[in-house]
């Protein structure tokens, strides 16, 4: 007796584990008319550390492709992922950087003094003319960043002017006698940046009376209407949300920006980019999955005010910041990336794909050799990490129909504390290509993931997965292809559902074809 007990139990016992690895997602169609805009999977360049210079801007000497002094190779990497904007000047840099400092005959140019980020001393050969033909080599579109904390009406007014004016008039003179015939058309524009804190220490209330004065004076030119995005809040500062959408009119600005950063431990002290433990690396997918709660409670204030969805939520700022490289400068943020950091970005973009309706823009922070890079460079050597195969991935969603999803997923525990193993989006496209992205953030079990694909057909599936033997795979100089894609043969038609054996700590793109 007590043999067939035990052995029930062991049964039992299994079966419950079994349970434990299941998960089960529906994908249905969509009836909201949801489109998952490419600017979600914009990113950012900001005067900072080794971004621009070093970065995008490299010495003439460099024995690396170039054109004029923008480095080609990172150019062509940016392409491959189909960027689509690019935010400029930053970041905290923005409301200190007066533009006609950055025009005209390079060495006539003054110098300046980055307070922000390590107090170094910059030339301003790369001002509006270089990000702009930079944009244009990308075919991406420009985002700039204005300056409100220590720049004028009057200087926002100019620039704008000088970008997209087609006219005659004292601006377009200047811009032609710089090299530039025709306005660039810039549409993207950001009033301000984080007044709440570097870009003014501003109360809610003062910015709202600062951005509808701006805002009247950043005109519409021919062919150049402005998407004028006002700054919006850090974090959870739900006030800030609401006192804005009280306050500006909703045909004055195109949308409302938020930024959120993942920080492993807290501000003091952040937490290694590569030497972290797995009580670390689960405080850190908790702390990446908080965006969802952002987003939803931002959103619904935003409802209130605007029940249409006029105004984007724009996620301008978001990424995983850890303590800097030992050995580097520490005003630089230059840290490495890993597969926890490739796995914070695909969770983070599942999370925008399925808030569509009102997410229509967002810049991951940055995109060359500061926080959580796309690229990291050393003289003429160049890598790509783990967070950029993730775009990689997830290109597919670009301007693609969201596909609404239910999700059941077995909990990833460490002590008492509980998070969902799997998050996930899909998207149909122009081609009627279905595409799902898939994470699991355990790192130690393969999740069987049920799915239903409600009246959608599909003959084939392929596949790609990223992942690695340890969530600390990096990407380095040395050994620059640790953590890369490869194909994924773990999903498995049934009938027009589909199994998917999900590994530990992975990425998984699967593409639906007719």
């Amino acid at each position: 007796m007590k043999k067939i007990l035990s052995s029930l139990a062991a049964l039992l016992s299994f079966l419950y584990v079994a349970g434990q690895n299941d998960a089960t997602l529906t994908i249905q169609q969509n009836n909201t008319g949801a489109t998952i805009s490419r600017h979600i999977y914009g990113h950012f360049s900001e005067h900072l550390g080794r971004c621009i210079y070093d970065g995008f801007w490299v010495d003439e000497k460099l024995p690396v492709k170039k054109k004029d002094r923008i480095r080609l190779d990172v150019v062509e990497a940016l392409k491959k992922i189909q960027i689509p904007n690019l935010r400029w000047p930053g970041g905290c840099f923005a409301d200190e950087y007066h533009w006609r400092d950055g025009i005209g005959p390079r060495d006539q140019r003054p110098k300046m003094v980055n307070t922000n980020w390590g107090g170094v001393t910059e030339d301003n050969s790369f001002g509006t003319h270089e990000f702009l033909e930079l944009c244009s080599l990308l075919g991406c579109e420009p985002y700039i960043s204005g300056n409100v904390g220590s720049g004028t009406v009057e200087e926002m007014n100019k620039w704008v002017e000088y970008l997209n004016f087609n006219g005659e008039s004292p601006m377009t003179k200047m811009r032609k006698q710089n090299g530039r015939e025709e306005p660039w058309n810039v549409h993207f524009w950001g009033v301000g940046n984080e007044s709440w804190g570097c870009g003014g220490n501003m109360t809610a209330a003062r910015y709202a009376d600062e951005y509808r004065r701006y805002a009247v004076f950043a005109k519409n030119y021919p062919g150049a209407a402005l998407k004028k995005i006002a700054c919006g809040a850090s974090s959870d500062d739900y006030k800030w949300t609401e006192t804005e959408m009280q306050n500006i009119p909703l045909n004055q600005m195109w949308g409302l920006s938020l930024h959120y950063y993942t920080v492993p431990r807290n501000w003091q002290k952040k937490g290694s980019a590569t030497a972290f433990d797995e009580q670390e690396y689960f405080t850190t997918m908790k702390k990446c999955l908080y965006m969802e709660e952002l987003v939803s409670r931002h959103s619904a204030i935003m409802d209130h005010y605007d029940p249409q969805k006029r105004v984007a939520l724009a996620v301008d700022e978001w990424g995983i910041w850890t303590d800097v490289e030992p050995g580097t400068n520490p005003g630089f943020l230059y840290q490495q990336n890993s597969l926890r950091d490739a796995l914070v970005a695909a969770s983070t973009l599942n999370i925008f794909n399925n808030h569509c309706d009102r997410v229509r823009l967002a810049n991951l922070a940055q995109t060359v050799n500061v926080l959580q890079a796309l690229i990291l460079t050393d003289k003429e050597k160049m890598l790509l990490t783990p967070t950029y195969y993730v775009f990689d991935l997830f290109k597919a969603h670009q301007d693609a129909k969201l596909l609404p999803i239910l999700l059941n997923s077995p909990e990833y525990s460490m002590g008492d504390e509980k998070i969902p193993s799997v998050n996930a989006s899909a998207s149909v496209d122009s081609n009627n290509v279905i595409h799902v992205t898939l994470v699991n953030l355990d790192p130690h079990r393969t999740i069987n993931v049920s799915t239903q694909i409600s009246n959608l057909s599909w003959k084939t599936v392929d596949g790609q997965v990223l992942t690695a033997a340890k969530y600390t795979a990096v990407n380095t100089f040395e050994a620059p292809h640790t953590v890369q894609p490869a194909k994924f043969n773990g999903a498995k038609k049934n009938g027009n559902n589909l199994n998917v054996s999900l590994p530990p700590q992975s990425v998984v793109l699967l593409e639906m074809k007719n």
